[in-house]
């Protein structure tokens, strides 16, 4: 069982789930996004930080901050290219 773990968390998402267009969300699979998830990609993608800053931003590790970022890489490029739902927690 993992541990429970707080990380900063400081970007406000106002979206709470995405969709492809024309399909109700409840015919679609769904893809769970964390708030970790969506704050690194944050920190990566729109700060332009390199990972060891924004590691330090998150309080975590460089290791654990890679694993978090790819983990929602690899969540967002699967609910992309198969049409799936995108919920964040």
């Amino acid at each position: 069982m993992p541990r429970y773990v707080r990380r900063k968390i400081r970007g406000r998402f106002n979206h709470k789930c995405f969709k492809p267009c024309g399909v109700r969300a409840n015919e679609l699979d769904e893809i769970i996004l964390t708030a970790s998830e969506m704050e690194a990609m944050r920190l990566i993608d729109i700060e332009n930080l390199y990972q060891e800053a924004a590691a330090e931003k998150m309080e975590v590790s460089r290791a654990t901050f890679g694993r978090i970022l790819s983990n929602a890489r690899v969540k967002i490029t699967d609910a992309l290219l198969n049409g799936k739902a995108i919920n964040i927690e």
